[in-house]
């Protein structure tokens, strides 16, 4: 039988602060574009009401299995969009070393790669940030943005209690989608029910991050929005089938030479914005390295205390 520690969602947020986040996803993206790092693309099981999703990765002596719902219509029901676990084994020799809550090292790896894309492809002097989504990850995101020092930040949702009170935490200001997309960093979370940005909406020298179209049929932006931009994803396959910029991909309107990797600019091998007046988008699907790169900080720490199990 094997003993292991159990990090829960409390725990794991206590353990990794969104600085250390953020150089963790950054490592990871260097690391997988040098094939340090391995991840497959990740596995959809579709439901009738959301999906289940299964993401693996191994590097630096770590494998993990993701195993994570998308849910959208559980905010209805009082219950989380996101749940699921990490399994973290040793990639030596097999052995089961934790078990991880997935909502909170996904809030954190999503906010923490909102930061990253902004530092490489935002202009040098962009400053102000709109963040439209302040759920769970909206809200990391924005933290971690606010992290990396950019500010000051608008807050939107239709929910103007959670955009005011992510504001409030901040120090930001709580606002309308407008006044968000009037930002020079402009970061969407939302649940890709329905596009946010429209053409209109595409300024020179605006840097989008889309957060939200994690999955088939979903989006964030109008076509003539996406295909106006000089566009970045985290990963082609999977953006290409299941991300922002699959619906412009399907309509024969974005093929894989216009869509540069974000590990491509971070290792120097492609570069980032073309200038300050360029538009540009990132498309971010989300990546087991970087849940691994977090499973990595959190397996770094003494895990003696916690609750455990016995298999």
């Amino acid at each position: 039988m094997t003993t292991v520690p159990v990090l829960s969602h409390d725990a794991v947020l206590a353990m990794i602060d969104p600085l250390e986040a953020i150089e963790r996803v950054r490592d990871a993206f260097v690391r997988h574009a040098h094939g340090e790092w391995r991840m497959p693309a990740k596995v959809y099981l579709e439901e009738e009401r959301g999906d289940f999703r299964a993401m693996p990765a191994s590097g630096g002596g770590l494998a993990i299995l993701k195993w994570v719902t998308s849910f959208p219509a559980n905010a209805e029901r009082g219950l989380p969009v996101v749940m699921g676990v990490i399994a973290v084994s040793s990639a030596e020799d097999g052995r089961l070393l934790a078990l991880i809550d997935a909502r909170a090292v996904t809030a954190l790896r999503t906010g923490a790669i909102a930061a990253v894309a902004a530092q490489e492809l935002a202009r040098e002097d962009a400053a102000s940030v709109g963040i439209i989504g302040c759920g769970l990850h909206g809200s990391w995101a924005a933290r971690c943005l606010a992290a990396a020092e950019f500010w000051p930040g608008i807050c939107f949702d239709p929910d103007p209690d959670a955009a005011g009170r992510l504001a409030g935490e901040l120090g930001w200001e709580a606002g309308g989608l407008d006044e968000a997309l009037e930002s020079d960093i402009v970061t969407c979370v939302t649940p890709g029910a329905a596009p946010v940005v429209g053409a209109r909406h595409i300024r020179a020298g605006i840097h989008f991050s889309m957060l939200g179209a994690d999955g088939p049929g979903k989006a964030e932006a109008e076509l003539d929005a996406v295909t106006a931009c000089e566009l970045f994803c985290d990963d082609w396959e999977q953006a290409s089938h299941g991300g922002e910029l699959s619906g412009a991909v399907a309509a024969g309107r974005v093929d894989r030479e216009r869509v540069t990797d974000l590990g491509a600019v971070l290792t120097g091998r492609a570069g980032g914005r073309s200038g300050p007046s360029a538009t540009t988008l990132f498309d971010s699907t989300g990546l087991a390295i970087q849940d691994l790169a977090i499973c990595h900080a959190l397996l770094e720490r003494d895990t003696a205390g916690f609750p455990t199990v016995t298999l």
